[in-house]
């Protein structure tokens, strides 16, 4: 019986973050995964289109891990408790990964584009952890606070790929600062956003008048009766 392509995908996302863990990203070749996994180069292209699109299903695989050991435990539990819980989870779900993740970032602080990449990976990520924990995402502040929590995670990971404490002391630490801080940051920027609240209204009615006032100029402007300088000129 062949295999099914998600047995193919999890095959290769499995054999990309072994050697990843073995090597630097740039030694790894798309035909060393393809024969670590046991698969055909047909196979790989049919599963993901680059290394890259591998590392977006491995962010997705974690996602799921974490997703479906989410419950109502913490419910009433406030929502710094929440997301506290959460990431933890995330990191049990990558220490198998540990040493692939700590050659990864190496790679993505060499080469930007892969930074930028892997940045919109993460945001993407985080929009799920933060639904998890029951945390409000969307909004005109959402993007701010899911690119914070990124910033936030990235440091917490450089704690996490030098703590060989099995009881990640030092990376909840590192977790608790991070996220008091972030729940100040986000406490004054909702404070400014609140406050500000009226002037977005008046500009924003401003701006609707104004443009309607163009659109009534507009339309006088193009009934109005045609005159002699509306006449072509002869030559």
């Amino acid at each position: 019986m062949s295999a099914t392509p998600a047995s193919q995908r999890e095959k290769i996302i499995q054999a990309l973050m072994g050697l990843a863990g073995e090597r630097p990203w740039e030694d790894i070749s798309i035909s060393d995964v393809a024969e670590r996994a046991g698969l055909s180069l047909a196979d790989f292209r049919d599963a993901f289109p680059s290394k890259g699109a591998v590392l977006g299903g491995f962010q997705r695989m974690i996602d799921r891990q974490v997703l479906e050991g989410t419950s109502n435990d913490l419910r009433d539990e406030p929502a710094r408790d929440r997301l506290f819980d959460v990431l933890m989870r995330c990191l049990d779900a990558l220490a198998p990964y540990k040493d692939a993740m700590r050659n990864i970032r190496d790679w993505a602080r060499r080469e930007p584009a892969a930074a930028l990449a892997l940045n919109g990976e993460m945001i993407n990520s985080m929009r799920f952890m933060l639904e998890a924990a029951g945390i409000d995402s969307e909004g005109s502040l959402g993007n701010i606070k899911l690119q914070g929590l990124v910033l936030a995670w990235l440091r917490i990971l450089d704690v996490w790929f030098s703590d060989d404490d099995p009881q990640l002391d030092r990376t909840m630490a590192a977790l608790d600062k991070e996220l008091d801080r972030g729940g100040r940051i986000v406490q004054r920027l909702e404070d400014v956003h609140r406050l500000s609240a009226p002037l977005r209204n008046l500009a924003g009615s401003l701006f609707t008048g104004a443009s309607r006032a163009r659109e009534r100029t507009r339309e006088r402007w193009d009934q109005r009766p045609r005159g002699e300088f509306d006449r072509p000129v002869d030559v």
